[in-house]
This record gives C-alpha cells, sequence and structure tokens, in this order.
C-alpha cells in the first residue's frame, strides 16, 4: 500500500505540468478570444457613433427640407428681405426662401438711390419661381423707397395675403426647418414676436436715484439666462405691427432711428411689448451668416443702443419690455432640449 501511494504520488508529479500547461493555452486561448471579440465591439460602437453623427448633421441642415405640407393660400407667411447694396447676397436669400414650403411671397425692401435694374427684377422673380416647391408660385415684389431709413423695413405693405410676416437681412440664412418650426411656434401666439436672435436688457442705476438701461448682446443673454428682445433681423410678427409702427408710433421714435441709422428693432420690440405686456419668444435655430458683419462690429454699439432703450423708454412713460427665460426646441430635430 505505500508502494501503490508512493506510485501514485509520482504519478501526480509526473502530470502536473502536463497540466499546467494545458490549463495556461486553454486561458491564453480564451484571452485571444475575448480580445478579438472586444475588437468587433469597438468596431462596431465606432461604427454606431458615426453614423448617428451623420444622421444628426443631415437632420440639423437640410436646407430644403420641410416641416408639413403647403399651406392654403394667405395662410402662410410673407418674407420681408432688408438689402443694401448687396446683389449677390440678396440673389442667394431669394432662392433659398423661395423654396421653403409655408412662403406666400417675397417682398424686398429697396432704400437705394437707384431703383432696381429690370434686369435684377426679372432674374429675382424667375429665381424665386424656379425654386418654389410643392406647385406653388412665390410672388416676388420690391418695395421701393425715395427715402434711405431704417424705418423702410417695417413700413406698412398693402394687399398682403398672410397674417404672419417674417422679417430676415439678407446677409443670414437659416434652414427652411428651422423657418418652419418657428412659423408653428409664432401661431400659437400670434401677437408676439418670435425669432432666433435673442438680446437682453437691464436697469442700472449706478448708484444714483435715476433708473438707466442697459443693453445686452448675445453674450449677456448666454449670462444671465434671460432674453427681453428678439432682432428683427430673424423674426416673426403679425402685419398688424407695420401699420402701428408706420402710423401710430411715437413719431420722435422713427425721426430718432433715421437720424442715428439705429436701433429700429429695439423700437419694434418696445412697440410688440407694449401692445402685448408679453415677453417675445427665442427659438433654436442655426445662423449661417453670408456677408460680412455690420454696424454691431462698430466700437461704441452697445452704448448707441443702451442710449436708444432709455430714449424710447421716456417717451412711452414706463419699460414695457418683458424678460424671459423660455427657449423653443423642435425636439424632432434636437437630440439635446
Amino acid at each position: 500500500m505505500v508502494e501503490l501511494g508512493r506510485r501514485g504520488a509520482a504519478a501526480m508529479r509526473t502530470a502536473s505540468p502536463s497540466s499546467s500547461s494545458f490549463l495556461g493555452r486553454r486561458w491564453s486561448l480564451r484571452l485571444r478570444q475575448l480580445s478579438v471579440g472586444s475588437a468587433k465591439i469597438r468596431l462596431l460602437l465606432c461604427f454606431c457613433i458615426a453614423f448617428s453623427v451623420i444622421l444628426l448633421i443631415v437632420g440639423l441642415w437640410q436646407p430644403s427640407s420641410h416641416l408639413g405640407s403647403t399651406p392654403p393660400p394667405g395662410k402662410g407667411y410673407t418674407v420681408v428681405i432688408n438689402t443694401w447694396k448687396r446683389n449677390d447676397l440678396l440673389k442667394q436669400s431669394v432662392i433659398h426662401y423661395a423654396s421653403c414650403v409655408g412662403v406666400d411671397s417675397i417682398h424686398i425692401v429697396w432704400s437705394e438711390p437707384n431703383p432696381p435694374t429690370n434686369s435684377l427684377r426679372d432674374g429675382l422673380s424667375q429665381a424665386a419661381k424656379s425654386n418654389s416647391q410643392g406647385g406653388r408660385d412665390v410672388e416676388l415684389r420690391f418695395d421701393v423707397n425715395l427715402e434711405d431709413s431704417l424705418n423702410n423695413r417695417f413700413k406698412e405693405i398693402k394687399d398682403l395675403r398672410t397674417n404672419a410676416i417674417f422679417s430676415i437681412d439678407d446677409d443670414v440664412i437659416f434652414p427652411c426647418s428651422s423657418v418652419e418650426f418657428a412659423f408653428t411656434v409664432w401661431r400659437s401666439a400670434p401677437t408676439t414676436m418670435v425669432g432666433f436672435v435673442p438680446r437682453i436688457h437691464w436697469s442700472d442705476k449706478s448708484g444714483t436715484s435715476i433708473e438707466n438701461y442697459r443693453y445686452g448682446g448675445w453674450w449677456s443673454v448666454w449670462w444671465m439666462g434671460s432674453y427681453s428682445m428678439i432682432l428683427s433681423k430673424a423674426a416673426f410678427f403679425h402685419k398688424k405691427y407695420l401699420d402701428l409702427y408706420t402710423n401710430h408710433m411715437p413719431a420722435f421714435i422713427r425721426d430718432y432711428v433715421t437720424e442715428n441709422r439705429n436701433c429700429e428693432d429695439i423700437a419694434m420690440s418696445l412697440l410688440v411689448a407694449n401692445v402685448t405686456d408679453a415677453p417675445p419668444i427665442w427659438v433654436k435655430g442655426r445662423i449661417f451668416e453670408i456677408g460680412s458683419t455690420g454696424i454691431s462690429s462698430l466700437g461704441g454699439h452697445s452704448g448707441r443702443r443702451s442710449q436708444c432703450l432709455n430714449v424710447f423708454a421716456e417717451i412711452y412713460g414706463r419699460m414695457p419690455l418683458v424678460a424671459s427665460s423660455v427657449k423653443a426646441i423642435d425636439s424632432r430635430r434636437s437630440w439635446f432640449w
């Protein structure tokens, strides 16, 4: 028995290295399999992320994509483009916005010394018709003004078929999907201004008893998390405000705008707020600036805008602007909202 025990122990000692080697090979094989599997998983994950990013980019920028079907005549909106000696940019704007399904007509606010040439009229009219979607025939008209004034962009337009006005500068482009979404937001609150470029004001007494107002640009909006104005360079509002601005707003405000060549958008914001006692609505949208920088890039711009606020508020006898922190986002096209 003792001899058999010794032989068994010897046999176990002899087999032990072989068994360890076998287990080592199995673990090595298993690790290689896991490594290959992990690589496949990482590759699949990278593919999914790349595909998702592509879908996101395509969804956010679709110049000719639309929300909904073509509205019946008079139920869409009128695009009013303010322009000044930039016919190439004007043509880009006309071609783009004519392709948006909600557009009923396009009006070009013309304040240059010389009237538009026949070739420009015909070329833009043809561009509007050829780029119209859904079998529509987008009408294009020039609203020619004899006086060069920033007030011209808010002159009353006779015989408009739509209640909604989309006011836009000739050097900014918004995807049609963003414009159509903003239009749906405006229809839920048609007496207020709805748009893409927010601004803010605040009271600044500066240690005195006199209340002064300060104008804040985009970074002030971002820092404070609120806004009280929507700039008319990209905004919806009701056509009745063209009549109110031209014929009923205090004439001194229009004269001030003409003399200082600034603040017509602030004047419109105060006018709407004075009527509604409500804030505007900021809509999220991607802006594509196709022109050079304007007067907002000049030194002293914020100071001049602050002066406008104080002058206009004194005329109204109060500050009509109402602040808000609400932001409308189209959740169908945004992952983070």
